[in-house]
């Protein structure tokens, strides 16, 4: 890509030092304009200083956005009524986020005549791929510029004496800077570096920011009741709620009974394995709660069918597939699975555990007591239909029996 063919680009822009540096590196190696765009998806930090900030640095155009009811609703609500989870921990919450980012980069590209968009992210991690394979799905002929696989500043120390040359503010904005990398926004936070590099390293407790540890949770658990509509959760105790008021309670209600810790070691999509530790309060009780709606109200061979394709549907959003069309036609198909997944589940919260008390459906129940009983069943069910079904389903089990 010729650098003289970028005139303006769109800068995925926190305030914070790195994208600093890159948008006066734009400036300098392109010779273009840059348009910032700084998203709200509820990472509980203030976006309006990228504001300020931006302006001191000359730019004219300025997007600051709250994507949170967005990025709930359209984002994280589909992506859980597929119960999905990678590699059996991850709730991917860094991951779901980006499509989301990619999406605007791409509109806001077209609003204001750029001809090129820009991100953070570096040459190791997933988000390069995320925020590029979305881009391209939804503008492939836009340019894309990643200055972490283009520049020499290869370093935290690079950056800093770059910044200081170029006049660029680097104080920090709390006071103290955390030794970890970190990534948050309304379904989760992340931690990665420092100690954790040393997977046998256990995360320091002062580490977490959202919940409290299990030891020092409430010693009195505490019943919430979720209501499905759909398979997603619009109500908490009969209160309704839009879909990130309903993140944002579970989170508080998730931290306070110290739910939703992780510490992992993943596959990233470029090749290495990394370890992370991840705080999703609100999103391990909406699993747990979605999971125990689904077993009331989902056929067997439909809820056994989007297990069998979960695995696949997680590792699309992770690798950076949101916009692909496979991911798309299996949307379709869950969210088709969604239509009586409708009614109400009861759960406990107890010191870092979610657990399932009841579930309830007025409409859509599957489950039928007068069949299901131990008691007497009135001849709901002929108990002698069972031999028969066993012995034809055990037919290639003797036939393979007597070969032996």
């Amino acid at each position: 890509m010729s650098k003289k063919s970028v005139k303006k680009v769109v800068l995925a822009y926190s305030g914070g030092l790195d994208t600093s540096v890159i948008l006066k590196w734009l400036e300098d190696e392109y010779q273009c304009e840059v348009v910032t765009f700084t998203a709200d998806v509820g990472q509980g930090e203030e976006v309006e200083p990228a504001r300020e900030k931006a302006k001191q640095y000359g730019i004219k155009e300025i997007y600051i956005e709250d994507l949170r009811e967005e990025f709930v609703r359209d984002f994280v609500f589909p992506m859980f009524r597929a119960n999905t989870i990678y590699e059996g921990e991850y709730l991917l919450g860094t991951s779901i986020a980006r499509p989301l980012i990619a999406k605007r980069l791409i509109e806001i590209a077209k609003e204001t005549g750029a001809d090129a968009i820009s991100h953070g992210a570096t040459g190791k991690g997933n988000d390069q791929v995320r925020f590029e394979l979305g881009s391209y799905a939804l503008n492939p002929d836009i340019k894309i510029i990643a200055p972490w696989r283009e520049w020499d500043l290869t370093s935290r120390v690079s950056l800093m004496e770059y910044a200081e040359k170029a006049g660029i503010s680097v104080e920090q904005k709390l006071g103290t800077k955390s030794p970890y990398s970190m990534d948050a926004n309304l379904l989760h936070i992340s931690y990665e570096g420092d100690i954790l590099e040393d997977p046998w390293n256990e995360a320091d407790s002062d580490m977490w920011k959202w919940t409290v540890s299990p030891e020092e949770a409430p010693d009195e658990a505490q019943y919430i009741i979720l209501s499905y509509v759909k398979g997603d959760i619009v109500a908490i105790d009969g209160e309704e709620m839009s879909p990130a008021t309903v993140l944002e309670k579970l989170n508080e209600l998730g931290g306070k009974h110290g739910i939703g810790r992780s510490d992992i070691v993943e596959n990233r999509y470029v090749g290495m394995k990394s370890r992370g530790c991840y705080e999703t309060p609100g999103g391990t009780i909406m699993l747990k709660g979605h999971r125990a709606m689904e077993s009331l109200t989902l056929d067997r061979e439909a809820t056994h069918l989007k297990d069998e394709m979960m695995p696949r549907y997680a590792k699309l959003v992770y690798n950076g597939y949101w916009w692909s069309p496979e991911r798309e036609m299996m949307q379709k198909l869950i969210d088709e699975s969604q239509k009586t997944v409708n009614g109400d589940v009861r759960l406990k919260l107890y010191k870092g555990n979610v657990i399932v008390v009841g579930r309830r459906s007025e409409t859509d129940s599957l489950f039928d007591e007068s069949i299901a009983t131990f008691e007497d069943d009135a001849g709901a069910y002929d108990q002698k239909d069972a031999e028969g079904f066993i012995k034809l389903n055990a037919l290639r089990l003797r036939i393979a029996g007597k070969k032996k």
